[in-house]
């Protein structure tokens, strides 16, 4: 019970700030959650150090007690993926389906190594002994980008349809493939046996084409149950179960929850919502998922901005945090840009496309999360008890920080000047 008494007060928190910030800040929702929740962070760290009041150490526990990495991973990620797909128009996916398999796979693999490689020469030059695997296991955690973040910032600024397209198609596809990357350099850091070409091979079958097919059967089941009735309560509970049983089903039998999520999202928002809703249904659907998808994120966000309590930041952390931001910016671009030579062999984009997609490419809980998965006790600098756990912490933190507070924030002025530049008919 003292997670959950935990979760309802920091819910209530983030209402409150939403709330403060629909009628003083102006900002988006979540960038003022995350930001509200980090200045809160560092006055209970400064006040605690400062000997004022021994908040620090209650507010650190508190935050501790809730299993980050369950809590997303495991609890409200399904309901947030799920949400997201029924917003996703097929018609535009279709349309832009080799550009998004190339940012999806391509761009992540590219970024993995690219970042990996980088950080373990400068960690080599700044006398940190980090080893290569240790580095490829951030890029592969750092590289995709965060459905929920780009969801929750960059959807609602009505960027042009293609740009939109991509940003939102890529982030809620390169889940499954960049966790078939992260398990299988996890599997080699951490595991007894180093993994195969055919256990590398399987492992993409059995998560990402698994999950994917599940989430096809899971819509197709839910398409026809939610079109046998037409009573409204019993369509909204319908949808309501395919992210909470229909989420852990497929944990239980091995494939991506995630993908499955996207993927029958996609259809009850697609198919269904044209074939077995009313008008009065189709109202009901949107308001009844923007509001859980509300809810969850400013949960969500504020226990980002607040898992600063949970670091003990040392001067060898500061140095990587620094060294982290470009970074992973820098991949970022290169990985865009890229692939982006061979889309513009086949047809025009939008003069900013690549300068979006590379400040669009939001990073979220779910790199936190994956960080979090990591074991203890590996140690870097066993005299400054630094692990590997608490230097890929630091970095991930830091690049989630700036994504969302830095990225989410200034990314406006970029979009609008790109629907000027948009032609009119892809706006």
């Amino acid at each position: 019970m003292e997670a959950y008494n935990t979760l309802c007060f920091l819910a209530a928190g983030a209402v409150l700030i939403a709330f403060i910030n629909s009628k003083i800040g102006k900002m988006q929702t979540t960038i003022a959650i995350t930001a509200g929740a980090m200045i809160l962070s560092l006055a209970i760290i400064i006040a605690g150090q400062a000997g004022w009041f021994k908040l620090s150490h209650v507010a650190t526990e508190t935050i501790a007690s809730i299993d980050f990495e369950n809590f997303l991973l495991k609890g409200i990620l399904g309901f947030l993926l799920f949400a997201g797909g029924l917003g996703i128009h097929i018609e535009h996916m279709k349309d832009q389906k080799w550009e998004i398999t190339g940012l999806a796979l391509g761009a992540t693999v590219f970024s993995t190594f690219f970042i990996g490689f980088t950080l373990h020469y400068l960690c080599g030059v700044i006398g940190i002994n980090l080893d290569l695997i240790y580095c490829l296991l951030f890029g592969a955690l750092i590289s995709p980008t965060d459905p929920i973040a780009v969801l929750a910032i960059v959807k609602k600024l009505k960027a042009p349809k293609r740009i939109s397209t991509q940003i939102e198609g890529e982030s809620l596809f390169n889940d499954g493939f960049g966790l078939v990357i992260f398990v299988t350099i996890f599997t080699i850091a951490f595991g007894n046996e180093a993994p195969t070409v055919g256990s590398v091979t399987h492992l993409f079958l059995q998560e990402a084409i698994g999950g994917i097919l599940y989430g096809f059967i899971l819509g197709l089941i839910f398409h026809y149950l939610i079109s046998a009735t037409n009573d409204h309560s019993m369509e909204l509970l319908l949808t309501l179960t395919i992210p909470t049983a229909g989420y852990v089903f497929a944990e239980t039998i091995g494939v991506s929850g995630p993908l499955a999520m996207v993927v029958s999202g996609i259809m009850i928002g697609n198919w269904t919502r044209n074939a077995g809703f009313s008008e009065q249904s189709h109202q009901h659907l949107d308001h009844f998922w923007e509001l859980i998808d509300e809810f969850l994120n400013g949960v969500l966000f504020l226990l980002i901005g607040m898992s600063m309590l949970l670091f003990e930041f040392h001067k060898e952390d500061w140095v990587l945090m620094v060294i982290a931001v470009p970074l992973v910016l820098t991949s970022r671009f290169l990985s865009v840009r890229t692939t982006y030579i061979a889309f513009n062999r086949f047809r025009a984009y939008n003069p900013l496309s690549v300068r979006i997609l590379t400040w669009g490419g939001l990073r979220g809980g779910l790199a936190l999360a994956m960080a979090l998965s990591i074991p203890s006790g590996i140690m870097v600098i066993p005299e400054k008890n630094i692990d590997v756990k608490e230097l890929i912490m630091v970095m991930t933190y830091a690049v989630v920080m700036f994504s969302i507070l830095v990225q989410g924030m200034t990314i406006t002025p970029m979009i609008e000047k790109a629907k000027t530049l948009e032609p009119k008919e892809d706006k």
